[in-house]
């Protein structure tokens, strides 16, 4: 339920009422008495969000968070380097006898 914020245009005196949506506005002054409070257009409150949370892939499924993970692992993975043929020489073993 919001909070409204009243003004009397007789006596100026100001307030706030906490109502309902389909409540009727109040047109009586609690300090005058007399039936000339306004409801005032105000700014409203801010939504603020605090603590870890409210991205997108905080409520992803455990299968796409598992191959997320999975595919990740496989990007960061060292590559090995191939096997190096060995080398071919033409030159012959020298026997001494």
């Amino acid at each position: 339920m919001p909070t409204y914020e009243y003004r009397c245009r007789l006596c100026s005196h100001q307030l706030e009422e906490f109502q309902s949506i389909k409540a009727a506005p109040l047109v009586k002054c609690p300090a005058c008495g007399k039936n000339g409070l306004t409801r005032l257009i105000s700014g409203g409150a801010a939504i603020v969000f605090k603590g870890s949370g409210f991205y997108q892939t905080d409520y992803r499924s455990e299968s796409y968070k598992k191959e997320a993970k999975e595919s990740k692992a496989t990007e960061t993975a060292p590559a090995t380097p191939a096997a190096s043929p060995t080398p071919k020489t033409d030159a012959k073993p020298t026997t001494t006898a």
